[in-house]
């Protein structure tokens, strides 16, 4: 068995895809209206699905906004320059909202950035 996809809803698809591909270096890997069920489904990633899991973009098209919850806590991207990672999404009009360092009561430097629809994304480094 493996992890295939996690699935996020969002409001604006174009929005979302933009982000996950231009901001954060994945590409759309398919995407496919549903029509009869008013739905859009997009697929991004850093490989194929064949070998790599991915996230699954769920545009539900008469759902003008989300309540997030408090179950969902983040996804987690692993880079070789945390640093770098953060200036280069900040440069692309991303949103950072916790600068490199020390996790608190640990030692791995993690820092946290926020998607157009507010998910959280952990950048752990290498």
């Amino acid at each position: 068995m493996r992890l295939l996809h996690t699935m996020l809803r969002v409001v604006d698809l174009d929005r979302a895809i933009a982000f996950y591909c231009d901001v954060l270096g994945m590409r759309l890997l398919r995407r496919h209206d549903f029509p009869a069920g008013r739905f859009t489904l997009a697929f991004v990633g850093y490989g194929d699905e064949s070998e790599h899991s991915v996230i699954e973009l769920t545009h539900n098209w008469d759902t003008k906004a989300y309540d997030l919850g408090t179950a969902f806590g983040h996804l987690a991207i692993e880079t070789d320059d945390i640093v770098a990672t953060c200036d280069a999404v900040r440069a692309k009009g991303g949103k950072v909202v916790r600068e490199p360092g020390p996790m608190q009561h640990g030692t791995t430097v993690i820092a946290f950035v926020e998607d157009c629809d507010g998910y959280k994304i952990e950048f752990i480094q290498r």
